[in-house]
Parts: structure tokens; sequence; C-alpha cells
């Protein structure tokens, strides 16, 4: 075996151990960087609002990265990336709950009332709502033990849910702004290539 050879052979080993660390530590970026506007004063005259808003920015985010995994695998071959799925998909949910929390605490004061009120008169929190909550028992499922618990079948077609909170979570965001829709329409359009990528390697 050459030199050149063992080298790229460890280099392999370096960063498939590294992958994890690294992407775990740039999926906390944001929530950093979110914190810090807050601190500083950065997140303008109505920060709770700017947090809240933020927090759901980086929630679909994560949500479209998580989803891409297999895409990008399918498409690329690269059958590392598979590794990270799962831990993006628990920083979606992270940035779900923390979105969900911060509206329901800061801009709710946790007065049931009143979210019920909320979620019953405002159609966009109705979806961001039921995005969220189907995404919980996900969540929940998400370790080696609940896949052998439930069953490889049974766990592939409860953790399909996740395509529909996407849609649900997009829609929540087109409704939320009042004015430029660029931004949710690129995310619709990304949510769409990767059901597209999807379907084509299943009939293909």
């Amino acid at each position: 075996m050459s030199v050149d050879t063992v080298s790229s052979s460890t280099l392999r080993d370096l960063v498939r151990r590294a992958l994890k660390p690294v992407v775990f530590i740039l999926c906390l970026l944001p929530l950093v960087w979110l914190i810090a506007q807050g601190l500083t004063g950065g997140l303008g005259a109505n920060p709770i609002e700017a947090l809240i808003r933020g927090l759901g920015d980086w929630a679909l985010r994560f949500l479209l990265i998580a989803l891409a995994v297999t895409p990008v695998r399918i498409i690329t071959g690269w059958l590392g990336i598979a590794r990270l799925r799962r831990m993006l998909g628990l920083f979606a949910f992270f940035y779900v709950m923390l979105h969900v929390l911060s509206y329901v605490g800061l801009d709710q004061l946790f007065n049931l009332a009143r979210l019920w009120d909320d979620v019953v008169k405002r159609i966009y929190i109705t979806f961001g709502m039921a995005a969220f909550l189907m995404l919980i028992p996900l969540a929940i499922t998400s370790t080696d033990k609940m896949v052998k618990r439930l069953g490889g079948t049974t766990w592939r077609r409860l953790h399909r849910a996740v395509y529909v909170a996407a849609i649900a979570a997009t829609i929540h965001y087109f409704l939320m702004i009042k004015a430029g829709y660029t931004e949710p329409m690129i995310y619709a359009a990304i949510l769409a290539v990767l059901f597209a990528v999807r379907l084509y390697k299943k009939w293909a």
C-alpha cells in the first residue's frame, strides 16, 4: 500500500469522524446568533416578534435540509450523508419547538384561552400548529430503540408525515407574511424539487 493511499484513507476517516461534530456546531450557530442579536439590541423595535420569526425561519430551513439528505444521496451517491439525517431532523424539531415555545410563552404569555383563539381564528397559526403536532411523534420515535419497537415498515410509514408537516410549514409561512413572497416561494420550490427527486427514484 502506497503512502498516498494511506494518506487518502486517513483523510477520509478524519472527515468521517469530524462530520457529525462539525455539523452539530454549525446547526447551533443560528441560535447563538439570534441570542447575540437579542442581547445587543439587534432584533429591532419588536424583538419578541423578530425572535419568533427568526426561529421559525430556521425551523423551516432545517426541515428542508433534513428532507434534502436522501435526495442528495440519490443524486451524488454520497452514502455518508445519511449519517446526518437523524441529527438534522432533530435539529429541525428543536428549532420548531423553540419557535412554538417563544410564541406561546413570549407572545401569548402562556394564556391558553388566547392561544386557542389564535389557533382557531388565524389560519396561518392553524397550519403552523398542525405542522408542529405532526413532528412531535416523529421526534419521539427517532431513536434506534423505537425503530425496533415499531418495526421498520411501520416506522417508515409514520415518518412519511414529515412531508405533510413540511407542506403545512411552508403554507404557514406563505399565509403569515403580508408582502414579499420571494423567500417562501423559494422554500416551496426547494420542497417541490426534493419531492420530485424522491418520486423519480421511486418510479424510475
